[in-house]
């Protein structure tokens, strides 16, 4: 049987059996499961919310920078320009207005110590700067050590233990706010402007496009970095989980970067299938969405599906680009890539729980697989059938999954909310559009 069809299966009474062409992941869509349509209608559970200037809602809000550890950067405008300042420090946090935040997650999940003690890991000498003048001020030696006793707290700590650890060793631990490799970029807002409710929150659709793509920018910048001031560092897992029951800590916008010293197996599997066939993206994954219409947005610079054979309701976004890495896109393609996943959250809504991932080429990977971005909808709750067989059940499926973002980016389109791209039947979807492949010509493959 034709991989075109052995992979994505109709059956006569209406089940769709998948299989990811990835992963290897089995998952069917049965009918009856409970197929909802996508709504942003405020839930009579929701509660009306008070309005404060700065917002002080969580700990990542305006009010309390204080919360959490001194900034690696932030984003904001100055004199009509967006500029990116590094190390502000305690006694300047007012004098601008960050866009964006880059701060280190203060429980880290690959900490600094597992930097230091397995590879002798020490400050840079840039990194080491930064500590030094933020703690030349009583303001940042006070931030620094009320962060650290939050963190001692929080981690099981007396307040007597707290309190006989010297203020040495409480800067020697914040040795992890200044060179750790696990950071956060947190957006400025908590709810979207004129918000009534609690559940308006302000997601990435509740951006510009344009403030979209500083988002983007900000976050590749941080990429950069972290991967300038550790040598050890071979990957950085992207991601934002949105709302609780996606993994995430608050509701408030922010991404996560986590530097690792391996590739993960997620990539180690997708570098397999392309080892093994190195136009492996465009042949079972572009193409095939492609043949099976589910190619529903799609620019100069990316094209967005509706995935096959995943647990969860799955949006991909592929970058075009012959480059490998985010960081190596020019302005344009990252702008390109920017645009469509904006416009896909947009779509969404705030409401929907979910995670954007990262896919990308290594550092220190000489194979050049396309950057690519999922945005899986965390509604499904898996239950035993999938435990005892490894086969899931996905209530939507991807003809589903196309059918409901495809009215509401039309709409989106129509009030000029997103950028103007091809829509469903309106997009080339050539096949071999993905350019990574080295030596691939723009010509359709015999």
């Amino acid at each position: 049987m034709s991989h075109l069809f052995e992979n994505y299966y109709k059956m006569p009474d209406g089940t769709i059996k998948q299989v990811n062409p990835l992963t290897g992941t089995a998952v069917w869509t049965v009918p009856g499961r409970g197929n909802k349509p996508i709504t942003n209608v405020i839930p009579s559970t929701a509660s009306e919310i008070e309005h404060r200037t700065p917002e002080d809602y969580c700990s990542f809000c305006e009010k309390h920078r204080l919360r959490t550890p001194p900034e690696k950067a932030r984003l904001v405008q100055l004199d009509g320009k967006h500029t990116i300042l590094k190390g502000v420090l305690a006694e300047n946090l007012d004098d601008t207005d960050a866009e964006f935040r880059r701060i280190p997650n203060l429980f880290e999940i690959v900490s600094f110590d597992y930097w230091a003690r397995n590879y002798n890991y020490e400050l840079t000498p840039e990194r080491e700067r930064h500590k030094n003048l933020y703690l030349s001020s009583s303001a940042g030696v006070q931030h620094v050590v009320d962060v650290i006793n939050f963190k001692l707290q929080s981690s099981g700590h007396s307040e007597q233990q707290i309190k006989e650890l010297s203020l040495e060793s409480k800067l020697q631990m914040a040795n992890a706010f200044f060179a750790g490799g696990h950071e956060l970029i947190v957006a400025r807002h908590h709810y979207r402007p004129n918000a009534t409710y609690d559940v308006e929150l302000y997601s990435s659709g509740e951006m510009t496009p344009e403030e979209h793509f500083r988002y983007f920018m900000f976050t590749i910048e941080a990429m950069k970095d972290i991967v300038e001031n550790n040598r050890y560092v071979r990957y950085i897992s992207v991601f934002q989980n949105w709302l609780a029951s996606a993994g995430a800590s608050f509701d408030h916008l922010h991404k996560q970067l986590v530097a690792i010293d391996e590739w993960g197996v997620a990539i180690e599997r997708e570098l397999l299938n392309y080892r093994n066939d190195n136009n492996v993206y465009n042949d079972k994954v572009v193409n095939f969405a492609s043949y099976h219409n589910l190619v529903f947005a799609e620019n100069e610079y990316a094209i967005a599906f509706a995935e096959v054979g995943r647990r969860y309701p799955t949006i991909a976004i592929y970058s075009k680009s012959e480059r490998a890495m985010p960081q190596e896109h020019t302005k344009e393609e990252v702008r390109g890539m920017s645009d469509i996943v904006h416009a896909c959250h947009a779509a969404m809504g705030s409401q929907i729980p979910c995670n954007e991932e990262w896919f990308y080429s290594p550092v220190d990977c000489r194979d050049n697989i396309p950057w690519h971005i999922t945005i899986r909808w965390r509604t499904v709750n898996p239950a035993g059938f999938e435990g005892g067989t490894r086969i899931y059940v996905n209530p939507v499926s991807p003809d589903d999954l196309r059918d409901k973002m495809i009215p509401r980016l039309s709409e989106l389109k129509k009030d000029g909310k997103i950028e103007d791209f091809p829509i469903a039947a309106e997009c080339p979807a050539k096949p071999n559009s993905l350019r990574y492949v080295a030596g691939h010509k723009d010509d359709q493959r015999a």
